[in-house]
């Protein structure tokens, strides 16, 4: 406060000691020399300025924002050189995530050409599975008919021999067949 009123004081004495009224023409060191007045006016002016410290103070605050500059520019490099190692390093996770992604998708891709061919695998044995037993159910059922047209055969050709036997044989030869059939029994009995 008291050099900001000292410099404007100083201000103020230099212009009314330099203002055009006070000048005039004449012999060059005297007063009314415009070129003499004008002189010792900058010369105050210097004076006063020197006085006050001016030129250590614009100096001092030259530093000062010299300072302020160079630590702004290193704080930005500092920061700079950071944000470059957060950029590698978010490059490097997602180099490795890509790479992870990869991975997974091959071991996915692999897996499923296996389960595919399990599948496949899986099918023809089923599809043999159901072969076989089809195979089977129709050669049993194959029997099945067989042993029923044989039994059907058998039954009818009991049925018919029964009929003509019935036919031809008279009572004598039916006691003699009785009898050799009661003999045949008899010694396989004992």
């Amino acid at each position: 406060m008291k050099n900001s009123m000292r410099l404007s004081l100083s201000t103020t004495l230099a212009a009314v000691m330099a203002s055009p009224a006070l000048a005039a023409s004449g012999p060059f060191f005297s007063l009314k020399n415009t070129d003499f007045v004008v002189l010792l006016a900058f010369i105050l002016f210097i004076a006063v300025l020197f006085y006050f410290k001016v030129p250590s103070l614009i100096g001092g605050m030259l530093d000062k924002r010299a300072d302020g500059i160079k630590t702004e520019l290193e704080e930005a490099r500092a920061l700079r050189e950071e944000a470059q190692s957060l950029l590698a390093s978010y490059e490097r996770k997602q180099k490795e995530v890509q790479d992870q992604a990869d991975r997974i998708v091959t071991a996915a891709k692999e897996e499923a050409r296996v389960a595919a061919e399990q599948a496949r695998v899986d099918l023809a044995k089923s599809l043999d599975r159901r072969m076989a037993g089809a195979k089977e159910q129709i050669g049993s059922a194959q029997a099945a008919a067989v042993k029923e047209v044989r039994d059907q055969a058998v039954m009818i050709a009991v049925a018919a021999a029964r009929d003509v036997i019935a036919k031809q044989m008279t009572a004598a030869d039916s006691n003699k067949l009785i009898e050799d059939g009661i003999a045949q029994v008899d010694a396989k009995l004992h």
